[in-house]
């Protein structure tokens, strides 16, 4: 499974930086009660476990949204917390 096949740069880039907003109108698998909870709680491990597939083709994309994931979430939850 090779993910140029599937998505374009610009599918990637928006998973990136903006996760709930590409999966909330982009997202071509239909998504399920777990993928609802990933979505609204975690977006960014979210869009890494769905990466999970394409290790075989792209092994380096996988591993940039892994470090995407666990700064983004690492991230999020720092700055909610300044907030308070």
């Amino acid at each position: 499974m090779n993910i140029w096949e599937y998505h374009s740069i610009f599918f990637l880039v928006g998973l990136a930086l903006f996760p709930r907003i590409t999966l909330l109108f982009f997202a071509s698998t239909p998504f399920g009660w777990l993928a609802w909870i990933g979505w609204v709680i975690a977006p960014h491990l979210l869009v890494a476990v769905l990466s999970l597939p394409f290790w075989d083709s792209n092994p380096v994309l996988v591993i940039i949204a892994w470090f995407f994931a666990l700064a983004g979430t690492g991230g999020e939850g720092r700055l909610a917390a300044s907030r308070r």
